[in-house]
């Protein structure tokens, strides 16, 4: 598939960072390598004049972000910050989108979480320039399912241990993939987790926690590209970080002929390979 430079101007290809991750062996995370993830955007929400974080996504598109629907809610006045690692600070690579449009996907309810289909798009009012250190992340390909211990990395502003405050930076940690066969067992999630779902870490050293929602698992294909492979759901009430109990994502390759229906305007740059993920 050839590549539309005009419409990629400095990625070349979606999910290539120019600052590239620093990946050693989020809760028991680490501080993300500035702007190695280029994609990562914050959801603010405007509360008494002040725009707070409330969860992370991925740029998927000029004016189109991947979340999570249970944070959305139509009462609220959005905005997507683009190109931020430190949250707490004024960064000139930083920009601040409003946005003008919420789709959430429309098997999505809030009362059964346990059915999937947590998943939402936010148009922003404008299209954004690409640049170094605000890129488009790729999509995998429909249908496409990580191989059990496949090794991900979930990325976000969420808080570093249960019921604790949120980090200023971005953090990032590694997370091996659980099979639905394993995940869906007795012990783990059971019944809970459905095929539309990603099941990853489950370790109680490392997972996704509050304020994660919505940003991305990212998983890396063999061709160095790399691909959103899922959203950020929930995990354990028992805390962010629990043996057998993996944090959940949606699985963003069963939704993408919904999610190509939805978006409109600029496209994001090209998919990658069908699932050649890296060993």
């Amino acid at each position: 598939m050839s590549l539309d430079i005009a419409r990629c101007p400095l990625a070349l290809s979606c999910g290539l960072p120019t600052y590239l991750p620093n990946l050693p062996r989020v809760v028991g995370g680490e501080d993300v390598r500035a702007n190695s993830c280029p994609w990562q955007v914050s959801l603010q929400y405007s509360s008494y004049g002040q725009w707070r974080h409330t969860c992370g996504g991925s740029l998927t598109g000029q004016n189109w972000v991947l979340t999570a629907a249970h944070y959305i809610s139509s009462s609220r006045t959005y905005s997507v910050v683009l190109g931020q690692h430190c949250l707490a600070t004024h960064e000139p690579s930083s920009l601040a989108v409003k946005v003008s449009k919420l789709v959430v996907q429309k098997d999505w309810n809030s009362n059964q979480l346990s059915e999937g289909n947590d998943i939402a798009l936010l148009k922003l009012a404008n299209p954004i320039a690409l640049t170094d250190k605000i890129q488009l992340s790729c999509l995998p390909p429909t249908g496409a399912i990580l191989p059990n211990n496949y090794i991900c990395y979930v990325t976000g502003w969420g808080r570093l241990q249960s019921n604790r405050a949120l980090p200023d930076i971005l953090q990032q940690g590694e997370l091996l993939a659980v099979d639905s066969a394993t995940c869906s067992q007795p012990g783990w999630w059971g019944s809970t987790v459905k095929t539309n779902m990603i099941c990853a870490g489950g370790d109680d050293v490392i997972s996704s926690c509050n304020g994660d929602s919505g940003g991305p698992l990212n998983c890396q294909a063999a061709n160095g590209q790399w691909q959103v492979h899922g959203v950020v759901g929930f995990g354990s009430s028992l805390g962010c970080n629990y043996d057998h109990k993996p944090s959940v994502f949606t699985r963003v390759s069963n939704y993408i002929e919904r999610i190509n229906s939805v978006r409109t305007g600029p496209a994001p740059c090209p998919p990658g390979p069908a699932l050649a993920l890296a060993p």
